[in-house]
């Protein structure tokens, strides 16, 4: 069974000043002004940590310096400890806007109004998906989804979608989500690395994490092989708070819609996004088999 970590452990964390933030510098007087695109003197974008943050930090601040060209504001990067903290940092306000998984958003739309702006388009323009998988090294005896039984499993974080929810729903599917010894290894890098050592016997592995660490030479896929596959899950939203003022969220979508893929390209990189095209509209509906999965499997923001 899995290890369960409650909110108020994040809840903690924040209190106790637990983000990381990056600031961007811009210049003039849009950075003290309190105009449409620039309300508050600055914008802070939350991130959630998906990878190593000390990798995640160069790209989004990339991302970060070609929006507050379009807002004439200064955008600071907030890399929270968790998806939790995420949530909980939109809620009371220390965000403006935010980036989150899938099923974290469905979770930030209940809990905080996160109201979704954006996500990552193809060199065509089209939406991007990633999978969810499980895998196992090439010689092992687990051939297919029923042969887990008895055997552990590295999950990567609590409130996960690929890391979590998703390889989770599939062992309910199966009916062996009580026999599989699950636990989370901290993240999807942590999940990929236990399997490699040897202290699991499976690992849940995405297609981000996968295409990630082939490129960087951390995954020999000749010595592993996929046990389980997802269907298509849609690309992470970006965000804003649903207090904010409409003419500010429409600035910000704008700015998004506008940004040049050169200033995507390197987050999109981590994203299973390459080459990168301009950022795509979404709206609730875009993730409403989400919404389905957590209602499903009677998921709430207890079990982030």
């Amino acid at each position: 069974m899995r290890k369960s970590l409650a909110i108020a452990a994040s809840a903690a964390a924040l209190l106790a000043l637990g983000l990381t933030g990056c600031s961007s510098a811009a210049s003039g007087t849009a950075a003290a002004g309190k105009d449409v695109t620039c309300p508050n003197g600055k914008i802070k974008f939350g991130i959630l940590p998906y990878e190593d943050p000390s990798r995640l930090e160069p790209a989004y601040k990339t991302l970060a310096k070609a929006l507050e060209k379009k807002l004439d504001c200064p955008v600071e990067v907030v890399i929270t400890e968790d998806y939790a903290a995420e949530v909980l940092a939109m809620e009371n306000g220390k965000l403006d806007v935010a980036e989150f998984g899938p099923l974290g958003f469905v979770f930030a739309s209940e809990r905080a109004g996160a109201v979704p702006l954006v996500s990552f388009g193809d060199a065509e323009g089209k939406p991007t998906t990633y999978t969810a998988g499980i895998w196992v090294k090439k010689d092992s005896p687990v051939k297919t989804l029923d042969d887990l039984k008895g055997h552990t499993l590295a999950l990567g974080s609590p409130g996960s979608t690929s890391g979590d929810a998703f390889p989770m729903s599939a062992l309910k599917d199966a009916g062996i989500d009580k026999e599989v010894r699950s636990d989370y290894a901290g993240g999807h890098p942590e999940a990929l690395l236990a399997l490699g050592n040897g202290t699991v016997d499976a690992a849940q592995i995405n297609s981000q994490t996968l295409e990630s660490a082939k490129s960087e030479g951390k995954f020999d896929e000749s010595k592993f092989r996929q046990v389980w596959k997802s269907n298509p899950i849609p690309n992470d939203p970006i965000t804003v708070r649903s207090d904010a003022p409409q003419e500010f969220q429409d600035a910000v979508k704008k700015a998004f819609l506008e940004l040049d893929p050169k200033d995507v390209a390197e987050v999109g990189k981590f994203l299973d996004v390459d080459p990168a095209g301009p950022m795509i509209e979404v709206t609730k509906e875009t993730y409403q088999p989400l919404f389905d999965l957590a209602k499903t499997m009677g998921l709430t923001e207890k079990d982030v």
